[in-house]
């Protein structure tokens, strides 16, 4: 079901805020976690204008009765799930990884932006168009875009980058550093010089881990 949207994604027009074209086929190789954030554009930050309603979610784009909420869920469990009436999924077995708790009841869950929308929208996503902030916010191009957790770990993180916020669960960070790396990568987003600084911090410590991304054109 995520492969079946990320061709439309994909198929999304360039803005100012994405890698150019000419760009792409360079920064989709290969990279340690450091040259990753090395890659990342630099630039300040700004909320103005901001609004959650500005990034639709959750949606059903390949109308096969699933929205991205039980799309992710349904992919994410690790026993096959059970699926009610209207795609809901009612139960199964999930890891949320930011506080290493196995879950077996999907309403204690929830789907967590790996990049929040406000971070996104601080971060290069007020110049998109309103199809492109759709796109974002049920990305299932790229399973590391959106990942289920458990609802604290959720309210814990909120909107907060990685110089605010990390995940409890130490054994967590490097997967958490190189999701967030490669989630602002591909949709071409930036960083301010606090969250940079931050993730240099958290990459030396993950040794030669690699980042691939596809990027969003």
């Amino acid at each position: 079901m995520r492969a079946a949207l990320a061709a439309a994604f994909l198929a999304l027009p360039l803005t100012s805020a994405s890698p150019s074209a000419a760009d792409a086929d360079l920064v989709a190789l290969p990279m340690t976690l450091k040259q990753a954030v090395a890659a990342l554009p630099m630039a300040a930050e700004s909320r103005e204008g901001y609004e959650r309603s500005r990034f639709k979610h959750w949606t059903d784009d390949d109308r096969d009765g699933c929205d991205t909420r039980e799309e992710v869920l349904i992919t994410e469990s690790r026993t096959a799930p059970a699926i009610g009436a209207g795609c809901k999924v009612t139960a199964g077995k999930w890891f949320s990884y930011y506080d290493g708790q196995t879950l077996t009841q999907p309403r204690v869950l929830a789907i967590n932006f790996t990049v929040p929308l406000a971070e996104a929208w601080d971060s290069g996503a007020s110049a998109w168009n309103a199809e492109r902030r759709t796109a974002y916010a049920n990305d299932l191009g790229d399973e590391r875009s959106l990942v289920a957790i458990t609802a604290r770990s959720n309210r814990s993180k909120s909107d907060q980058d990685p110089a605010e916020w990390q995940p409890p669960l130490a054994d967590a960070r490097c997967t958490y550093t190189n999701h967030w790396v490669a989630t602002k990568l591909r949709w071409g987003l930036s960083v301010d010089k606090a969250e940079r600084q931050a993730l240099r911090e958290l990459a030396a410590g993950c040794g030669q881990e690699t980042v691939e991304y596809e990027p969003v054109g």
